[in-house]
């Protein structure tokens, strides 16, 4: 299995810098029972059961790059540098692991200044990383932070343009609680309350499992042989109570639908032992064609780049000639890709 067998072209045009507004209005290429529907996301209560369960990802993703400034007195007198930082995650120890750049324009024990409030020590550096430790912690961290820091957009939309304050909102789900993700569980973005309102009106369950999104999910995949690939790892939990929901929609015949390639990952994590079960570590479950689903009945997602992990996630799922199809069709009418883009509900 190569690495080439999951590429594609993608016309530029089709990146969405922005998402649909309202949220609900984004499209959703419906492909189920060999079919292709072109629908929009505010259909799924006629496109769902009532049997349905929806799993949905309720981490909160961090406002995670930071500007700061590095000042040093030198013998040349004062001096200033610009740094840019992006949290990737925090350690057992309260230090945070993150990527700095310039990394060679800060020592070892020397400060960085992002606002009046918020400072961090760099403490240590290892694989081009750096270990942070910030002059705040716990609520006090979380408010200066907030005020300080920018939405982590993805690489693909951050060389089109800066995070902005349109970001803090729309770069979130509208049932985030769990803060620690640098990244949206994105597929969840199109959820908004009127929709919400909507499935359960229709009487389809939802289930909420909480999967911190690193920045590990836009790494590339560097081998041609995919099934060599070694994950990130990410911490996630799934709870006793979820376990349970989504258990009894199996026992009853109801389909499990994760929403988001973090839900999947998290509740196929749970069930290796084939059923469902509470659980609560760090997965680092990489899901390529071949792989034996034990809960998932379909998947909600939005459209991925090409050569990702997350383009052998749904190959798995629906089979690689089958998301060539799917993506040839999308490309075709100019659906909007990745983070910001549309959406696919896609039934095996």
């Amino acid at each position: 299995m190569k690495l080439s067998d999951f590429d594609f072209h993608l016309p530029e045009a089709l990146i969405a810098t922005r998402p649909a507004s309202p949220r609900s209005s984004a499209r959703l290429l419906h492909a189920e029972a060999g079919g292709i529907a072109d629908r929009i996301v505010n259909e799924l209560p006629q496109i769902l059961r009532p049997t349905d369960r929806l799993v949905l990802n309720d981490t909160k993703v961090i406002p995670a790059r930071l500007f700061g400034q590095r000042r040093r007195d030198g013998a040349a007198g004062p001096s200033v540098a610009k740094i840019e930082v992006t949290l990737l995650e925090p350690n057992a120890d309260g230090s945070w692991s993150a990527l700095v750049k310039p990394l060679k324009k800060v020592k070892d024990g020397e400060d960085i200044t992002f606002s009046d409030d918020l400072s961090a020590t760099l403490e240590a550096r290892s694989d081009g990383q750096a270990r942070l430790r910030f002059n705040l912690s716990g609520d006090d961290f979380d408010a200066a932070l907030a005020e300080a820091g920018a939405m982590p957009l993805p690489p693909y939309i951050a060389a089109k343009r800066p995070a902005d304050a349109q970001d803090k909102e729309d770069y979130q789900t509208i049932w985030a609680r769990n803060s620690g993700a640098v990244a949206a569980p994105t597929a969840s973005l199109h959820f908004d309350e009127a929709l919400v309102a909507a499935l359960q009106a229709r009487g389809v369950q939802m289930s909420f499992v909480t999967l911190h999104v690193g920045a590990g999910t836009f790494l590339p995949v560097k081998v041609e042989d995919v099934t060599t690939h070694k994950m990130h790892a990410e911490w996630g939990k799934v709870s006793a109570t979820a376990a349970d929901e989504i258990a009894a929609t199996k026992a009853a015949g109801g389909r499990v639908l994760p929403v988001g390639t973090t839900a999947l990952r998290l509740i196929e994590s749970a069930a290796h032992g084939g059923t469902i079960a509470p659980w609560e570590g760090d997965t680092d479950i990489f899901i390529y064609p071949g792989f034996r689903f034990q809960v998932t009945d379909g998947l909600m997602t939005n459209f991925h780049l090409p050569k990702s992990t997350l383009m052998m996630l749904v190959s798995a799922l629906m089979g690689q000639d089958r998301v060539k199809e799917i993506y040839a069709h999308a490309i075709e009418n100019k659906y909007r890709f990745f983070s910001y883009g549309d959406s696919s509900l896609l039934i095996p």
